[in-house]
């Protein structure tokens, strides 16, 4: 499954009722909604039709986030948001932490390029046609500093991409410890150490399967207010993660960190 294929499914089974990218290019992602949208981008080119009302921001993130609230133009928190900004880590990780304040609990946060194939794919120095930079490194940093969350890596093409569910606005964690990460990810220099289980997506779920839990309809339902809080994050929790690999596959034994950074 090709990664805009899994948004426009995402689209579809969420039915949000706003949608936020960092990184519009030429706007085939954005092409993707039919709802009220932000789009940021410093220099965007839109050559896909547009089929919502969306304000494109010519901005950085970091830009945009100083001055504006997402949320005051959406009608309220965001229910889906995609990540495909500069392909760097630190930025990533900084467009995650201002993207989740402005979440709820049955937000959904979509990252791009996070599942390099190769070495010199990985590269913070881009020198291939497909660049996956080394946002990589994101996923390391929210299962450690993050166990709250559920990070999915997803198994789409080219370049890979995370689901993550269950955000909490209210975390500072990340924030808190923003300045010491963003100095042990910009000091590995390339080429960059990429693990086995990265390059193989030895821990990456099956798109289709992920896209046919059941707990899918649960989020819709808890935004809705047709069940209680917490019912979604209650069916997370008896997900059977495994099941979501093609042959079921178990988890791999974990791999020593990319980097180093400590808690």
């Amino acid at each position: 499954m090709e990664r805009h294929d899994l948004l426009r499914a995402l689209h579809q089974r969420l039915e949000p009722r706003n949608y936020l990218e960092i990184g519009t290019d030429k706007g085939a992602s954005l092409a993707l909604s039919r709802v009220p949208s932000v789009a940021i981008d410093p220099e965007f080119s839109i050559l896909h039709p547009i089929d919502t009302d969306v304000q494109l921001v010519r901005s950085t993130s970091d830009d945009y986030f100083r001055e504006n609230n997402p949320t005051e133009r959406l009608g309220g928190p965001l229910d889906l948001a995609f990540i495909d900004g500069m392909h760097w880590a630190e930025y990533a990780l900084r467009d995650y932490i201002y993207v989740e304040s402005y979440s709820a609990p049955t937000s959904v946060i979509v990252f791009d390029d996070m599942l390099p194939r190769t070495v010199p794919e990985a590269a913070r120095d881009r020198h291939t046609v497909a660049w996956a930079g080394d946002v990589f490194k994101v996923t390391f940093v929210l299962r450690q500093f993050r166990p709250d969350l559920v990070v999915l890596e997803v198994d789409t093409q080219p370049t890979g991409t995370v689901v993550v569910l269950k955000p909490d606005a209210t975390s500072s964690v990340l924030a808190d410890n923003y300045r010491a990460l963003e100095a042990a990810i910009v000091e590995a220099a390339d080429p960059q150490e990429v693990p086995d289980r990265v390059l193989r997506r030895t821990e990456a779920v099956d798109p289709q399967r992920l896209l046919d839990c059941p707990w899918w309809d649960t989020l819709v339902a808890e935004r809705q207010g047709r069940v209680p809080a917490g019912s979604l994050a209650a069916a997370l929790a008896e997900q059977d993660w495994d099941q979501l690999r093609p042959g079921g596959a178990p988890a791999p034994a974990a791999e020593a960190r990319p980097f180093a950074f400590e808690k």
